[in-house]
C-alpha cells in the first residue's frame, strides 16, 4: 500500500493513552465534534438523539474499542480516520444502502476529517495507509470502504480514486446499493 513521505506527519491509533489527543482534536474542530464520528456507529435514531457524542466516542475508547487513527503535525492532532471492526458500526450493519458482504475479520473505514491547514498536502492517502496498518496489526483480514457515491453528501467517506490508489478493489454488489471497495492485507489485488 503506498504511503508517501510521512516525515511531515506521524500517526497513532486512538487508545486510552491517546484519548486526550482525540479530545484536543475534537475541541479544535467544531464540525468533527458535532458528529464525533458516531454517524455510522449508531443507528439513525440513536445518532439523532445522542446527548453528548464526544463523551460517547470517549467511552468507546476507554472501553478499548478501536475507533480510529489520528495524524499529527508538530505533535498537534490535525487529521482523523475512523477505522474499526465492521460490527462496531451499527448503522452499517443495519444499512439498507450498504450491502452486507460476507467475510470474517472485516474492518471498515468510514470517515476522514482533516484540519483546514493540512488539507491538499497529501495527508489523506497517508492517513488511510496508517489506518490500514493499524487494522492489519489488530487482525483485520479484510478492510472495507464505502466511497463517496457522488452528490453533496458523504464526501467525508473518501473517494473511489483514493481507495483504488491504496490497493482497494471494487466489489460488485446488488443494484441500488452504495459502492463497496475492499483491501486484503497481505494479498495482491485480484
Amino acid at each position: 500500500m503506498p504511503g508517501g513521505d510521512d516525515s511531515e506527519f506521524r500517526f497513532a491509533p486512538v487508545t486510552p493513552a491517546t484519548l486526550a489527543d482525540l479530545e484536543r482534536f475534537s475541541r479544535s474542530q467544531g464540525r468533527f465534534r458535532y458528529c464525533s464520528c458516531l454517524r455510522w456507529r449508531l443507528r439513525s435514531a440513536g445518532f439523532r438523539d445522542a446527548a453528548d457524542r464526544p463523551a460517547q466516542l470517549a467511552g468507546l475508547v476507554a472501553d478499548s474499542v478501536p475507533v480510529g487513527v489520528l495524524a499529527y503535525h508538530d505533535d498537534v492532532p490535525v487529521g482523523w480516520c475512523s477505522v474499526a471492526p465492521r460490527e462496531t458500526y451499527a448503522a452499517i450493519t443495519a444499512s439498507r444502502t450498504i450491502p452486507p458482504l460476507p467475510g470474517a475479520g472485516v474492518w471498515a473505514v468510514t470517515c476522514f476529517f482533516l484540519a483546514s491547514g493540512v488539507r491538499h498536502r497529501g495527508l489523506q492517502p497517508r492517513l488511510l495507509a496508517a489506518a490500514c496498518d493499524y487494522a492489519t496489526a489488530r487482525g483485520a483480514e479484510i478492510i472495507e470502504a464505502y466511497p463517496w457515491p457522488g452528490g453533496a453528501s458523504y464526501r467525508y467517506m473518501g473517494t473511489r480514486a483514493l481507495y483504488a490508489e491504496a490497493g482497494f478493489t471494487y466489489v460488485p454488489g446488488p443494484d441500488g446499493y452504495r459502492p463497496v471497495m475492499r483491501y486484503y492485507p497481505g494479498h495482491s489485488a485480484s
